[in-house]
């Protein structure tokens, strides 16, 4: 990317009944975001208007486009997605306005796949009246691993200033939990978080905390055998690869000592038990990020707050914070590429005539993978 050009920040419009218009209009109005970097939102402009005028905001000026090639850099661009006339209904989840969502998030994803945008920041949606023939997952984590992974697994990671929380399981019944855990999964999440600390957040050494499934951390096997049979093993098989990685812990004691400010990351077994404390510790600055894959993606740690839709009451802070954490994000990985572009080559002394060899393996390694 030339350094003359800002980072494109697709923006999709979520939800068009909830609080997804209220939290970009706010963000957007703040002029030196432009300054920053070029805004792309995928979604209305009548349906921003709407909202527009139920807050009773000022204007924020859009370069309405009806495709991502003629985005201007500097100005917030809108990029017009909707089919038709959509029925506004504030606070009322509906199949329209789930179909609106998902209509803003396809177009978004294909134009970063094409290099159009450079990050995506999703606004919320409904878990449930997103789904159709087109979408049949429990989120927006899980539709972006399958979407743009790649065949690479995902890992949904809460954070701020404060503390980053991995999770293990993601949105699954508490009932089924249990049965979805097991070593190579927790291994697999565990060098997933060890790598985007490092990748993404500029972390040399990380030290990851994992917490316990059972209360007590399964206090012997009274309260469950999962930590004995499953975790503790994992957890020792990530630290022979040289993670640096410590558990399993409790989680009760764990956030109420604040431990937690003695680690990098936090890896929990599933939603609740780690989200639950993020956003009472994080919520106004909580951001969520979907790790382990090619393409950065952001959102704001909370829902579609359908019962303060259209009243100016939602906070725009964790959605703004999406936005420069997603540039933030970016920058880490462009950074980190320039500096293992052109890595010195691997030396060591022949003994046998006296002389430096270079060591060529690695070369030719990655000749052979590029073939």
């Amino acid at each position: 990317m030339a350094e003359d050009k800002k980072i494109r920040v697709g923006i999709t419009q979520g939800d068009t009944n909830g609080i997804g218009y209220e939290v970009i209009l706010k963000t957007l109005a703040d002029g030196q975001m432009c300054e920053l970097c070029t805004p792309v939102v995928y979604g209305s402009s009548k349906i921003a208007a709407y909202h527009r005028k139920a807050l009773d905001m000022p204007q924020v000026q859009f370069n309405n486009i009806d495709n991502a090639q003629k985005v201007r850099d500097g100005v917030n661009n809108l990029v017009e997605v909707a089919d038709g006339e959509v029925k506004i209904e504030l606070g009322v989840p509906s199949e329209a306005a789930g179909q609106a969502a998902f209509t803003a998030l396809e177009r978004a994803v294909a134009d970063l796949k094409d290099g159009l945008i450079d990050v995506l920041v999703t606004a919320p949606i409904n878990k449930n009246n997103i789904q159709s023939d087109m979408f049949h997952f429990p989120g927006h984590t899980e539709n972006l691993e399958a979407a743009l992974g790649y065949g690479k697994k995902s890992l949904m990671i809460l954070f701020n200033d404060f503390i980053k929380v991995a999770l293990v399981t993601t949105h699954l019944p508490v009932s089924k939990i249990s049965e979805a855990i097991s070593k190579d999964v927790i291994l697999e999440k565990i060098k997933i978080f060890n790598n985007s600390l490092k990748r993404d957040f500029g972390i040399e050494r990380p030290r990851i905390a994992v917490l316990a499934l059972n209360p007590h951390s399964g206090d012997n096997g009274l309260l469950g055998s999962e930590e004995k049979e499953i975790i503790t093993p994992a957890i020792e098989e990530a630290y022979a690869q040289k993670i640096t990685c410590f558990g399993p812990y409790a989680a009760d004691g764990f956030f109420g000592n604040a431990h937690y400010k003695k680690f990098d990351g936090v890896l929990a077994m599933y939603h609740d038990q780690g989200l639950a404390p993020f956003k009472t510790i994080a919520m106004e600055s909580g951001v969520n990020f979907t790790a382990g894959l090619p393409h950065v993606r952001t959102s704001p740690d909370h829902g579609t707050g359908y019962d303060i839709a259209g009243k100016n009451l939602a906070c725009e802070d964790s959605f703004r914070e999406a936005i420069y954490r997603a540039i933030d994000i970016f920058r880490c990985r462009s950074n980190e590429a320039e500096i293992h572009r052109n890595p010195l080559r691997r030396q060591y002394f022949d003994k046998s005539n006296d002389n430096v060899v270079l060591d060529l393996s690695k070369d030719d390694d990655d000749d052979a993978a590029s073939k």
